[in-house]
């Protein structure tokens, strides 16, 4: 097994990237409204922090507002573009507010001034890019990937509307491959949670990059998924990995994979957890670092995607991602059956 990558940065399609991404959900007003202030204080410590800072962001975060704050902040910090990695999950685009609330996503985003449409196929992803870029100001997205093709395939009515939305969607991939090949963009990719989309995509799409969304920790990491991440090393797709703690749970968390559970509606789960944590504290092992170090015994892994809206946190991420594990804390989670790798 191994247990750290030699390699701080991986090179992919010239671009390089770190072993530590760093969402911006939080930009977008993601369940609460933090100040512009706040907001810049994380920006800020992430710039700092890092020879070249990657911000992970999209359209749908906020309606656009995570892009417009990301590049407020770095421009405030006083980056220079060609110092800052922007990857833009692109698929949703800004339109008026004309109801109370947003339509998209009801419940997850706190005040907002605008609504979001999706916009997925060759012409919808290039107005998506173009308006993405205009909210970033004087930065410009290197890094773009259709935003959440998994759940697109999954509102399919039926065969012949999937078929539809697939077409869709490897038409934006063409308009992608088009920037690209103009030298708008420096690389391609896919994030998905349902990994099967991810599957899809990469027999049609040459993608220089796979983000991968609760899919392979610690508690998930399934032979599908497994297989995937070999299949992407053999066309050359480097793989980040996100959503590691399963939306908190492995953490202590009351939610799974952004699902409230209880004792009573998934026993296996908090069984599982007990047992992990007691292993973690034998080998005083942070649960966090285990999650985030799971990763990189994958070697088809090359950086992890991770959230925080705390200024404090950003060096603590940065340290869960440089953390060195006991080669005999994975024998024991192996030993146990709570991991198969």
């Amino acid at each position: 097994l191994r247990h750290a990558h030699d390699h701080t940065y991986c090179n992919m399609a010239s671009t390089e990237i770190p072993r530590c991404i760093f969402g911006t959900s939080f930009l977008g007003n993601l369940f609460e409204a933090p100040t512009h202030e706040a907001k810049a204080a994380v920006v800020s410590k992430v710039v700092e922090a890092m020879p070249l800072p990657v911000f992970d962001s999209a359209g749908k975060y906020g309606a656009g507002l995570a892009l417009e704050e990301l590049g407020k902040c770095l421009e405030e910090a006083g980056v220079a573009p060609d110092k800052v990695l922007i990857s833009n999950k692109l698929g949703w685009r800004r339109i008026e507010l004309t109801t109370p609330e947003p339509m998209f996503e009801p419940g997850a985003w706190v005040d907002l001034k605008y609504d979001a449409e999706q916009d997925i196929s060759y012409d919808g992803i290039l107005r998506c890019y173009e308006s993405g870029n205009q909210l970033l100001g004087k930065y410009e997205a290197q890094m773009v990937s259709v935003h959440d093709p998994d759940e697109y395939f999954a509102s399919a009515f039926d065969e012949e509307d999937l078929a539809q939305r697939q077409k869709d969607v490897l038409g934006a991939y063409k308009a992608l491959a088009e920037l690209k090949a103009a030298g708008k963009v420096q690389s391609i990719g896919v994030g998905a949670k349902d990994v099967t989309a991810i599957d899809f995509i990469c027999d049609h799409v040459q993608l220089d990059w796979a983000m991968f969304a609760c899919s392979i920790t610690p508690y998930v990491h399934d032979d599908f998924a497994k297989n995937l991440l070999k299949k992407l090393a053999g066309k050359g797709t480097k793989v980040i990995n996100s959503a590691v703690f399963n939306a908190g749970f492995l953490l202590g968390g009351t939610h799974f994979d952004y699902r409230l559970i209880t004792e009573e509606s998934d026993p296996e789960k908090f069984a599982w957890r007990k047992k992990f944590s007691a292993i973690c504290t034998e080998f005083d092992v942070k649960p966090a670092e285990a999650c985030v170090q799971f990763s990189f015994l994958f070697p088809e892994i090359y950086s992890v995607a991770l959230n925080t809206s705390k200024p404090a946190r950003v060096e603590s991420n940065l340290n869960l991602v440089n953390a060195v594990l006991p080669a005999a804390f994975w024998d024991k989670l192996k030993a146990e059956g709570l991991i198969k790798i």
